[in-house]
């Protein structure tokens, strides 16, 4: 009985925070200029928001995933 409220609560925070990204993504709709040393690239803050998003997501995959490990 405890795990499955558990994990109803991590499904919840979860989903929470996947509608809470959502909504961040959509009200940031403009260009922005990403500079990088020499490199200068135009895009929109959608698209530079999703793929720190997805950055962040595999990155903490990853560092769970070692920590696991013996």
């Amino acid at each position: 009985m405890k795990e499955t409220m558990t994990m109803k609560s991590k499904t919840i925070i979860i989903l929470a925070l996947v509608v809470l990204a959502i909504v961040i993504i959509l009200q940031n709709s403009e260009m922005v200029t990403l500079q990088l040393f020499f490199w200068k690239i135009m895009m929109s803050r959608i698209i530079f928001m999703v793929g720190l998003l997805a950055v962040g997501f595999v990155l903490g995959i990853l560092v769970t995933k070692r920590k696991a490990k013996p």
